[in-house]
C-alpha cells in the first residue's frame, strides 16, 4: 500500500521495470528534484526490498524517518528534512567536499547504479535540458546502469554542460507535478546588518559565490549600484535576476566564461525560472568545473560568501554540527574559501549573527569537527564588526574575533585558555 505521506495516484509511473532489489539510485537535489518520479518510487518501495538512496538538499520532504523500512539515506547535507533522517540514525553522512563528487562517482569510489532527473522537453533536435541542476548528476548519468527522467514543460530550458539525447535516457514519463519553487523571505534584522558589512567590502568587477542563507540574499540585494558583477556560483537564487536587470551583473571583467553567469543549480522562484529559460547568459555546469581548483584559480577578484554554524577564536570553522546534530554540511564553501583567498583581490568570508539563542557562535573551541582550517581564515562578519584574519597571528586573531562576538559573551572568551 502506497504511504500515508505519498498521494494515492493511482497513474503514478511504474519503476519496478527499471529498478532492483539493492540498486543505489539518486536524483536531483532542491529543486530540481522529480517529484513525480521520486513520489513514485516511495510508493512502490516494498517492491524492491532495500534500496540506498543517494541525496543532496531535500525541498520536498520525500524522505522520511518512516521510509527506513525500505531506505538507506546517504547525503552529503543535513539541512532541511534531511535532519529527522539524522535524528532517526537513517542518514549516512558522506563528509567530503563538493568539488569531489563528480570524480568519485566516475572512479566508482561510490556506485550510482540508478538516476532520475528532471528535464525540459525536447527541442527541435530531440535534446533535452538538465533545466535546474547540472551538479553532480552529469556523473550520476554517465556511470549508472538507468537513467529514468520526467519530462516537466515547467522547467526552464537552461545552457549546461551538455543534453540529454534519447541514447541517454532509458525511460521518460511525463510530469504531475510543477517543480519546486520558494520565493526568497525577508532577510532578519540581525541578516540585514551583517549584509551591509558584507557589501560594503565588494567592489565593482568582483566575482561573486555565495552559499545559502539570508544574509547571503541580503547581501546581493545591496549590491545593485555595483558595476561589472561576474557570478561562479554552485547555487544561484532570485538574487541574481535582480543583479542581472539592475545593470549590476554582467561578468564582463571575469577572465573565463566572460559574459556568463555560472552555477550548479537553480534554487529560486518562477522568476528565475523565467529569467534562466533560453538565457545564454545564464548556464549551468557540473559541480567538478563550478567548484573545481584548476577553475576557480583562473578567476581574479573571487569574493567567496559563506557561512558557519560555529568559529573559534584562531579562525577554525564548523559548519556541519550543532547542538551534537549532523543539520550542515562540508559542501562547497572549502573548496571557494581557499580559492578566494589565493585569488589576486579576492575575498574569502564567513559571515554569521554572533548568537544562536543564548549561546555565542564564536567560540573558544569548536563543539563540531573543523570544516574550514584556520589555515585558509579570511574575514569573518558579524553584525559587530569585520576582522580579517589574513596575516595575523594567534594572539592578534584571538583579539579580533572577540571582538565580533556579542557584548554579553566577551568576557567568558577572554578568559578562556589560549
Amino acid at each position: 500500500m502506497p504511504d500515508a505521506a505519498v498521494p494515492a495516484l493511482p497513474d503514478l509511473p511504474d519503476l519496478r521495470p527499471w529498478l532492483r532489489a539493492g540498486d543505489t539510485v539518486t536524483w536531483g537535489q532542491a529543486h530540481a528534484e522529480p517529484l513525480t518520479l521520486t513520489r513514485a518510487l516511495v510508493a512502490q518501495r516494498q517492491a524492491f526490498g532495500r534500496l540506498h538512496a543517494v541525496i543532496g538538499i531535500p525541498s520536498a520532504g520525500t524522505l522520511l524517518p518512516e521510509h527506513g523500512d525500505v531506505f538507506r539515506v546517504s547525503s552529503y547535507c543535513g539541512t532541511g528534512a534531511n535532519r529527522a533522517l539524522a535524528r532517526a540514525g537513517l542518514l549516512d553522512i558522506l563528509p567530503g567536499p563538493y568539488s569531489q563528487f563528480a570524480g568519485l562517482l566516475r572512479q566508482g569510489a561510490f556506485k550510482v547504479d540508478a538516476v532520475l532527473v528532471q528535464v525540459a522537453p525536447a527541442d527541435a533536435q530531440g535534446r533535452h535540458s538538465l533545466g535546474l541542476a547540472n551538479d553532480f548528476l552529469l556523473a550520476a548519468i554517465d556511470t549508472a546502469r538507468v537513467v529514468i527522467a520526467e519530462v516537466n514543460p515547467a522547467v526552464p530550458w537552461t545552457f549546461g554542460a551538455r543534453t540529454l539525447g534519447a541514447e541517454d535516457i532509458d525511460a521518460h514519463f511525463p510530469a504531475q507535478f510543477e517543480p519546486i519553487t520558494a520565493v526568497p523571505g525577508q532577510p532578519s534584522a540581525t541578516d540585514a546588518q551583517i549584509a551591509g558589512r558584507v557589501a560594503a567590502l565588494i567592489s565593482d568587477g568582483a566575482t561573486l559565490q555565495v552559499g545559502l542563507g539570508g544574509t547571503a540574499e541580503a547581501t546581493l540585494a545591496l549590491l545593485t549600484d555595483r558595476r561589472d558583477l561576474g557570478f561562479h556560483s554552485g547555487i544561484a537564487g532570485d538574487s541574481l535576476v535582480t543583479l542581472a536587470e539592475a545593470g549590476a551583473l554582467t561578468n564582463a571583467r571575469k577572465p573565463i566564461d566572460t559574459g556568463i553567469s555560472i552555477a550548479a543549480l537553480l534554487v529560486g522562484s518562477a522568476r528565475l525560472s523565467a529569467f534562466a529559460q533560453r538565457n545564454p547568459a545564464l548556464q549551468l555546469r557540473g559541480c567538478d568545473y563550478t567548484h573545481g581548483a584548476d577553475v576557480l584559480r583562473r578567476i581574479d577578484r573571487l569574493v567567496a560568501l559563506n557561512s558557519a554554524i560555529e568559529v573559534d577564536l584562531s579562525g577554525q570553522v564548523n559548519a556541519e554540527v550543532a547542538a551534537g546534530q549532523y543539520v550542515g554540511a562540508v559542501g562547497g564553501a572549502p573548496d571557494f574559501l581557499r580559492a578566494a583567498g589565493l585569488s589576486r583581490g579576492g575575498l574569502p568570508i564567513i559571515a554569521l549573527p554572533s548568537t544562536a539563542g543564548p549561546r555565542s557562535r564564536i567560540v573558544a573551541q569548536l563543539s563540531g569537527p573543523v570544516t574550514t582550517p584556520r589555515c585558509d581564515a579570511g574575514l569573518f562578519v558579524t553584525e559587530h564588526g569585520v576582522a580579517d584574519l589574513r596575516g595575523l597571528s594567534l594572539k592578534a586573531r584571538r583579539a579580533r574575533m572577540i571582538d565580533l562576538a556579542a557584548p554579553e559573551h566577551r568576557e567568558a572568551l577572554d578568559r578562556s585558555a589560549p
